[in-house]
């Protein structure tokens, strides 16, 4: 199993595919195990893709200490170090977007391209959807309530009309097969607890590496609007819309290759 020694944590990651390297940083309870994920898509086709899990998730060490963004930045740079890369192109999602704009921040040089997909800065800049406030949801109930948030099409209306496919939708978004192992609920609180503080709108002004900011039309948890406020605070920055929610990488299947083409300059 491929771990690497993390500031003090033991960090599970994996590698594939050749070419400029790439370090995809996944979103909100990010568990390399559940498949299909991002080695399943383009990026390991063009790039040496490397994504693990999260300090708090997955078989990553989950230490029981407040976590902050900076942790999460800096373990990031840590395993780059670690793999001998001294730069990559960084793709970060939601979440992810979040730990991806602290580790550009703290660690410059380390990021070459950058590509920020449906998150938000935070601050005065707007934050993503408070999963802090539905912590207490689970399952099922959890589901419900954010597929219309997550993909404001998936509305109840739309729900009548497509039964089956709401049925799906929910069993796929309630699933959660590790929720009973050790330290899960209190990773997975941890991680909460850090991006309901994240806040880089201030120093988003610094930012020198070339940047994507990416989003679905349709998504309320990283609405539109915050993501037009996150580019025009990043000098330079491009903003692209894609048919699709939260899940627009998935929904539209041109999104993933503009990234592609972006990120290969």
């Amino acid at each position: 199993m491929p771990t690497a020694a993390v500031n003090g944590l033991s960090i599970y990651f994996e590698r594939a595919g050749a070419g400029e390297p790439l370090l995809f940083i996944s979103g909100t309870g990010g568990d390399l195990r559940n498949k299909p994920n991002q080695f399943d898509g383009p990026f390991p086709k063009v790039f040496d893709m490397i994504s693990y899990d999260q300090r708090g998730l997955g078989r990553s060490d989950k230490p029981d200490a407040p976590y902050s963004m900076a942790d999460y930045a800096d373990d990031a740079a840590a395993l780059m170090a670690s793999q001998g890369w001294a730069r990559a192109n960084v793709v970060g999602v939601s979440f992810g977007g979040m730990v991806a704009q602290e580790l550009v921040l703290r660690h410059p040089g380390r990021v070459r391209r950058l590509v920020l997909a449906c998150t938000s800065p935070g601050g005065a800049g707007g934050a993503s959807f408070p999963f802090h406030e539905i912590e207490h949801l689970k399952g099922e109930a959890r589901a419900k309530y954010l597929t219309p948030i997550s993909d404001t099409r998936r509305d109840m209306a739309w729900a009548k009309a497509n039964p089956e496919a709401y049925a799906k939708a929910i069993a796929l978004a309630a699933a959660d097969p590790f929720a009973d192992e050790p330290g899960h609920a209190q990773g997975a609180h941890r991680q909460l607890e850090a991006r309901a503080g994240h806040d880089t709108w201030d120093r988003l002004g610094q930012i020198k590496a070339p940047t994507l900011v990416a989003g679905g039309r349709y998504d309320r948890i990283a609405p539109p609007q915050t993501l037009e406020r996150l580019a025009s605070q990043i000098p330079g920055a491009e903003l692209r819309f894609f048919e699709g929610g939260h899940l627009f990488m998935i929904q539209d299947r041109t999104a993933t290759p503009a990234m592609v083409e972006f990120l290969l300059g």
